[in-house]
């Protein structure tokens, strides 16, 4: 009978110590999956900030006068403007070598008298010069990181660190007349100065209705596919993917969407924004159907929202987003909005 009795009071405290360890470990868990990665910030901008122009990617021959547009521009704001060393270097496809281009970003990265970085062009080179960046100063005193297209590479790595950036125009996306691309000059200075980005745009009939919220991640979907199985390439889940593209033939945007589908990209989205997919090239057998219609295809069975016809890639309607913030997504075929909460 007594050692029934201490095998009993020795089990009930077994058993409690138990249900305890796992209560904490199961609310452990729990929050770290219903808690939002909420990443860096940097400050927005105000006037007697300096912002840097620096060119990670191709060559700007004879394009003095864009980038000259783009000082003036940034000066009419109030800001200090100083030019990467190589901007203008040329190593035949590239703004410089790997090494310069390389040198200016970082520079511009440790400078602490730096509050923003703006990529003077895409093209390509990017993704040849981020592994050897050291992000160790930009965690301590963060800035805006600004550009698309082949910045897109950037973008990705930047969010893995757990910064934000701004999917925006670039000193070469200027025109001499800055009306025919005011909306896009005006989205750029509000998302470096702070003023909210909230959009409505038409609807489409291809459209996927729905209601979404997530980080917004993304970008050029080259450089989206480009980034599979490497260490930039971002983790989608519960996250609402934005892609862009330009100049591909259809069946090139069809292989790189399922490519990324099987390498399970879309599996656990919260929803995803198609942005301009511009001058898509003609093949000599046709594709047979509309790329909007081939994107819906490759996203058939999942049900999630998708929202066509964002105005943000290589047009002169090119609006910026905050990459890396918490958006909220409405899609029906009427219209579609973007916000970002306070």
């Amino acid at each position: 009978m007594f050692f029934r009795r201490i095998f009993f009071i020795v089990f009930i405290c077994f058993a409690g110590t138990f249900q305890a360890c796992y209560a904490q470990n199961y609310n452990s868990t729990n929050t770290e999956v219903i808690m939002p990665n909420k990443l860096i910030q940097p400050p927005y901008l105000k006037p007697g900030d300096t912002i840097a122009i620096v060119a990670p990617s191709g060559i700007l021959n004879n394009r003095t006068d864009e980038i000259a547009q783009a000082e003036a521009l940034l000066k009419s704001w109030r800001l200090n403007v100083v030019i990467g060393d190589h901007v203008f270097a040329r190593a035949g496809h590239f703004a410089g070598s790997d090494e310069q281009r390389t040198n200016d970003l970082q520079k511009a990265i440790d400078d602490k008298s730096i509050k923003a970085i703006w990529c003077a062009r895409g093209g390509y080179g990017t993704v040849r010069v981020i592994d050897q960046l050291d992000y160790s100063a930009l965690k301590e005193n963060p800035k805006w990181i600004i550009g698309y297209s082949d910045i897109t590479a950037l973008h990705n790595d930047l969010n893995n660190e757990g910064i934000e950036s701004i999917h925006a125009l670039m000193c070469t996306s200027l025109t001499e007349d800055l009306s025919e691309i005011e909306t896009s000059v005006t989205t750029f200075k509000n998302a470096l100065f702070g003023t909210p980005l909230n959009y409505e745009i038409k609807g489409s009939k291809y459209n996927k209705i729905g209601r979404a919220t997530g980080q917004l991640v993304g970008g050029n979907l080259t450089l989206l596919h480009t980034m599979l199985g490497s260490r930039t390439s971002i983790d989608t889940d519960n996250k609402i993917i934005f892609f862009e593209e330009i100049g591909e033939y259809a069946y090139h945007i069809d292989r790189m969407l399922i490519s990324m589908k099987r390498a399970g990209y879309f599996e656990n989205c919260n929803g995803i924004i198609v942005g301009d997919i511009s001058k898509v090239r003609k093949n000599t057998t046709p594709w047979g159907k509309p790329v909007k219609q081939l994107i819906l295809d490759v996203f058939e069975e999942y049900d999630f929202p998708i929202m066509f016809d964002f105005p943000a890639g290589h047009e002169k309607d090119n609006r910026a987003l905050i990459l890396g913030r918490t958006i909220n997504i409405a899609v029906s075929k009427d219209n579609a909005s973007i916000s970002y909460p306070e």
